[in-house]
């Protein structure tokens, strides 16, 4: 398992991410040839902030204010993939919804509707999917102190786009309240590392922003196969202005991540419970389950108990609020859980002259078939057309499963 995790100890920019990335080993021609093409080619150089060698990314452009139509088709008209062009697009959807919020209708971007906020982000697209991790991290991001000045007048920082797209993302943030550092996350910094993070948690585009870190804040475990970092324009007094990017190789057999919901009720029906979990489901937790409970003056409830993915809890709260009424939901987050390796092999059961595909989940210890399971909903339909038992159909697929791999 590949993680890329961001260390924006000195806050986020779009040239940051393209350097960072660069430096960490993301196809560079690949980069400029799409960088190229909505602007002038970019220069990538290696400078030195504070003692670290870093690259940094000029884009050539000029800063000429669009509205969203024009950039999405800049972005369209660019020689980059279908993939880097609907992740861009997605970005600046982003960057909108943060401006709109905030300002209202938005005629045209501003500080980030310019020539280089589009090379940016077409850069840093192209660069974050020429490395595909496979989960994405992101450590605290700093946001900086003191004040900005835009269009808008003389603001205190974060920007308010720039805090609603993080409101959004629910990645962890802290001010540098040491110095008067100005802005160090900018709202195409902060769009573009919300858009990774969703892109590799499986969050759908069209709810794009309501998702929050694939993988816990903290240092994820694996060994750290590449690092490198990108310089941005500020020089700071005392530390380097620099994103730091790092490729992680983890053993998926041996970690995950998962963020648990509690609550308890005691007014509810079994209908009703049964309801809201199949909705759980629908809605993409990895498990419910509900638990009978002798709760305080002997009432008689239950403990539901939600588990999901890291930063899509809650789509789940609001669910478990509507449905059951509970006004208490205990949050677990970024909880350790270790997980088998594991496979489908695909078996054929011939029965009264009928052949059946039942897909069979196998977990595996090393090289060793630990587990076998098989699919339930194969299963079903099995046991509906050949009236069968269930448990019958399961161990035939289960044994063949075995003979197969052996």
């Amino acid at each position: 398992m590949k993680i890329l995790l961001f260390d924006p100890f000195n806050g986020i920019a779009g040239d940051m991410i393209i350097g960072a990335l660069i430096a960490a080993g993301a196809d560079s021609e690949a980069v400029r040839s799409a960088m190229s093409s909505v602007v002038a080619e970019p220069d990538f150089k290696s400078v030195v902030k504070h003692g670290i060698t870093a690259v940094k990314v000029e884009t050539n452009a000029e800063r000429t204010h669009r509205n969203l139509d024009d950039v999405i088709e800049i972005v369209l008209r660019s020689s980059a993939s279908k993939e880097v062009k609907d992740m861009a697009v997605r970005v600046f959807h982003r960057i909108n919804a943060g401006e709109t919020a905030v300002h209202g209708t938005v005629t045209h971007f501003h500080e980030v509707g310019a020539d280089d906020a589009i090379a940016d982000v077409i850069g840093a697209c192209t660069a974050f999917l020429s490395i595909n991790p496979d989960a994405v991290a992101v450590r605290p991001i700093n946001l900086g102190c003191g004040y900005i000045h835009g269009e808008h007048g003389t603001m205190p920082v974060p920007g308010p786009a720039t805090a609603e797209i993080l409101k959004k993302s629910g990645l962890e943030t802290f001010m540098d309240t040491d110095t008067e550092t100005g802005e160090l996350c900018t709202p195409t910094g902060a769009a573009l590392i919300s858009e990774f993070v969703a892109y590799r948690s499986g969050a759908d585009s069209e709810t794009a922003g309501e998702t929050a870190a694939a993988m816990p804040p903290c240092m994820p475990h694996g060994k750290i196969i590449a690092s490198g970092y990108g310089a941005g324009t500020k020089d700071l007094p005392r530390s380097a202005n620099v994103l730091r990017a790092m490729i992680l190789e983890s053993d998926s057999r041996e970690e995950n991540f998962v963020d648990i919901l509690e609550t308890n009720v005691d007014d509810v029906t079994g209908e009703v419970l049964s309801y809201t979990m199949q909705r759980i489901m629908d809605a993409g937790a990895r498990d419910v389950s509900a638990a009978p409970l002798l709760m305080k003056k002997g009432r008689c409830g239950y403990l539901v108990r939600v588990i999901c993915v890291p930063g899509t809890a809650d789509k789940f709260v609001q669910i478990l609020s509507e449905e059951l009424g509970t006004l208490g939901i205990r949050h677990i987050k970024a909880v350790h859980r270790s997980i088998l390796h594991r496979t489908f092999e695909e078996v054929k059961l011939l029965i009264n002259d009928e052949t059946y595909l039942i897909n069979v989940k196998i977990g595996w210890i090393d090289d060793a078939p630990a587990t076998f399971k098989a699919e339930f909903e194969d299963v079903k339909k099995c046991a509906l057309k050949t009236g069968m038992p269930m448990k019958n159909i399961a161990a035939m697929a289960e044994n063949l499963a075995l003979e197969q791999i052996q």
